[in-house]
């Protein structure tokens, strides 16, 4: 008898996991984003993808019902430039800086260092070897993909969904050419290569600390300028075009040809379908549009504080560029000397930079947030609250977080809307979603529901959230 009521036990355990092959919910009001608001309506969603959605769709006999009375259906969010999903600790392109091989990093250990590190003596004192020129290819690990590095258990994906986001662009960026990106899905506890939706994505680049995300290099050695780095980077597209030319012209006729050396830094960059370069202030702006227009590269530009100035608006308009644009409003650091006096334009930014995305959105240059460091719903939200203020429209918001990154990574046939077809990547909530009394019911990824944590404020708070495996496919 106690063996029956442990089986019996065990079987009401299982079968939540298998009971529910498809979720609707009914009678909700759906933003899809892409089309008009549906006041009252369904979505369906099967096997992680969005079935039906519209004002007459049938309930399966099979499905998980949700009734919507009251409630709101959006895509889930998206963070544009992110570091969620990785490795705890150094960023992964560090961690591959180690392993060796052409274009590794700045520095190199003399092999008669060795047996001392081996000891475990004399590490901290070795003589480092700088870079000298751009042939020692310095803090570039362009073949580093993060799709191969992605964490599945990385504590930031509970903290951001329960903001509401189901998607990342997500990067390494350690040093000049950090690696390439991949747009994957927070889903946590699962296998990595489940989140992966698109790799690779573009290839991040930094340049010196102008970067609004990450920060640049440093180590010393070249390249040690402004100029050392944007001469580093012509250079590498400069070694990147003559290596294309040589490798196809080998694989058109080798025959009495001397084969070409592989190259993975170059391999790295030629990998990449645009990449993204560091733009703040206006004259970084227009020098990174007149330095990618040398390289002849599809890009994205990444940083924006100063956009909310016209003529910045007005040069990314004219070369119709996007921008990603840091959620990170700059303000004084707490640990400020309270006797230095600030720069009239650096008040100026402080005080402006959150219109900055008004002033895009009227100037009809599509940009896309990203949370640069923020990690928490508060945090999250209270930097999209300050948009808003600034002059923002809601619906607005929602597409810079939503369908206008899908199209700038070229992954909206996937995600950033809800149409039928696409991943069943869902928030729902009780109100507007940028309303400070909205609550986020519950959060679906991949056709998979979370539920935010129960002690969270409203859109907002930290805590972890739980998910439902009744749900998973």
């Amino acid at each position: 008898m106690k063996k029956l009521i442990t089986a019996l036990l065990l079987c009401c355990v299982v079968a939540p996991a298998q009971s529910h092959p498809a979720v609707a919910i009914r009678n909700a009001r759906i933003v899809t984003v892409s089309g008009p608001v549906i006041n009252k309506g369904t979505v369906v969603v099967r096997n992680g993808l969005i079935e039906a959605v519209g004002e007459n769709v049938a309930v399966p006999v099979d499905a998980l019902l949700v009734e919507g009375e009251g409630l709101t259906v959006y895509p889930g969010l998206i963070d544009a430039l992110s570091m969620w999903g990785q490795p705890g600790g150094a960023p992964a392109a560090a961690a591959a800086a180690g392993r060796g091989g052409r274009g590794t990093t700045t520095t190199a250990m003399p092999a008669a260092a060795a047996p001392a590190v081996a000891m475990g003596l004399g590490a901290m004192t070795a003589p480092v070897e700088r870079a000298r020129g751009p042939e020692d290819r310095p803090q570039t690990t362009s073949w580093v993909k993060i799709a191969d590095e992605i964490n599945a258990t990385d504590r930031r994906i509970e903290s951001a969904r329960s903001a509401g986001f189901t998607t990342a662009v997500t990067f390494p960026t350690r040093g000049i050419f950090a690696g390439q990106g991949a747009v994957i899905d927070l889903i946590s506890g699962e296998k990595a290569g489940e989140m992966v939706v698109a790799s690779p994505v573009g290839q991040y680049i930094s340049i010196g600390r102008t970067g609004g995300f990450g920060g640049g290099g440093g180590g010393g050695g070249f390249p040690s300028s402004l100029m050392g780095y944007i001469a580093y980077l012509r250079q590498i597209y400069l070694d990147a075009e003559h290596y294309k030319l040589v490798k196809d012209a080998y694989a058109k006729n080798p025959n009495g040809m001397q084969r070409p050396e592989y190259d993975r830094a170059l391999e790295g960059v030629l990998d990449s379908p645009r990449i993204l370069l560091p733009a703040n202030r206006l004259v970084e702006i227009d020098r990174m549009l007149r330095l990618a227009a040398d390289l002849k590269q599809p890009f994205i530009l990444y940083g924006g504080r100063e956009t909310y100035r016209p003529e910045a608006a007005a040069l990314l308009k004219k070369a119709n560029i996007p921008m990603l644009l840091s959620l990170k409003w700059p303000e004084k650091t707490r640990d400020a000397d309270p006797e230095d006096v600030d720069s009239m334009r650096t008040l100026e930014t402080r005080d402006k930079a959150a219109s900055a995305a008004s002033v895009l959105q009227k100037a009809r240059v599509k940009f896309a947030f990203y949370s640069d460091g923020l990690e928490t719903p508060k945090e999250l939200q209270s930097a999209i609250k300050k948009a808003l203020d600034a002059g923002l429209s809601r619906e607005d918001a929602l597409r810079a977080l939503t369908l206008s990154p899908a199209e700038i990574f070229q992954v909206a046939d996937r995600v950033g809307s809800i149409e039928k077809g696409k991943i069943g990547n869902l928030v729902v909530t009780r109100g507007e979603i940028f309303d400070d009394r909205t609550k986020v019911e519950m959060i679906f990824v991949d056709g998979r529901k979370y539920m935010p944590a129960v002690d969270a404020a409203p859109m907002g708070g930290r805590g972890m959230a739980t998910v439902d495996p009744g749900v998973k496919q």
